[in-house]
């Protein structure tokens, strides 16, 4: 590109980005950290409990001062710490875990002494090298198998649309298992891999279904079950399951 044909163009104008802080705040008699969201785009005031973090996160739409926010927090206390008890278990990657893989159960064999890559071997994962490395080299794992699965499907699911992805990424998504940018980008969580090969199918072709209608309308669904017949199916399995995936890894 020509450089001062380059500051004649318009600069795209960058989306507002939230911003978050945690704080401290006494729930239900008990001290809570809760996580204090604001985005610039929320029209209104919304409570939820991050099945990663197993924290609250309230987020402040513009206008909205964090002393209102936390008095709605304490309306919805009860709501609140009821869903915090009931999250599934944390599982963090280590030796003997056990956790799933595209739905089935794979339990980590660590081997210190031994040289290469993580490897699955049967209903065992196999991992070399210093413990303090598991984590991370199992999460490295899972993140290029969904790679490597969903890449491919998107691509191949958007040919039949007659559309093109302009790039597939995967990321640690928080909440969301998928999305869709209106420039044709799309992003995926990771912990697709861990769910049944059918539910990651179902996400993937979610998403490229965005890539025709950027908005839930019935021809959206339309589409979606075009490419993927079993959606309702699969759309109450992650309800279901979902919150345990996010506390895995």
């Amino acid at each position: 590109m020509n450089f001062f044909r380059s500051l004649t163009q318009p600069r795209r104008k960058t989306a507002p980005t939230p911003t978050e802080t945690r704080v401290t705040v006494p729930l239900n008699g008990q001290e809570t950290d809760v996580v204090l969201r604001r985005h610039p785009r929320a029209r209104r005031l919304k409570l939820q409990v991050d099945g990663k973090l197993g924290l609250p996160v309230l987020t402040l739409p513009p206008g909205v001062t964090e002393a209102e926010g936390l008095s709605f927090l304490n309306r919805n206390a009860g709501w609140t710490r009821k869903r915090m008890e009931t999250l599934p278990e944390k599982v963090t990657f280590a030796p003997d875990v056990i956790f799933p893989f595209r739905g089935q159960d794979l339990k980590i064999d660590h081997r210190p002494d031994a040289r290469g890559t993580v490897s699955i071997d049967g209903d065992r994962v196999i991992v070399s090298g210093g413990a303090e490395h598991l984590s991370r080299r199992v999460t490295d794992f899972c993140k290029k198998q969904a790679k490597a699965t969903i890449k491919p499907l998107a691509g191949q699911l958007a040919a039949e649309l007659g559309r093109k992805p302009n790039r597939i990424t995967i990321r640690d998504q928080r909440t969301r298992w998928g999305s869709c940018a209106a420039n044709g980008d799309l992003s995926f969580s990771w912990r697709l891999i861990l769910a049944p090969p059918d539910i990651l199918d179902y996400v993937v072709a979610h998403e490229v279904a965005h890539l025709v209608h950027m908005n839930h309308s019935t021809a959206f669904w339309k589409t979606v079950t075009q490419l993927y017949p079993q959606c309702d199916r699969a759309r109450d399995w992650l309800g279901i399951h979902g919150t345990r995936l996010h506390r895995i890894g």
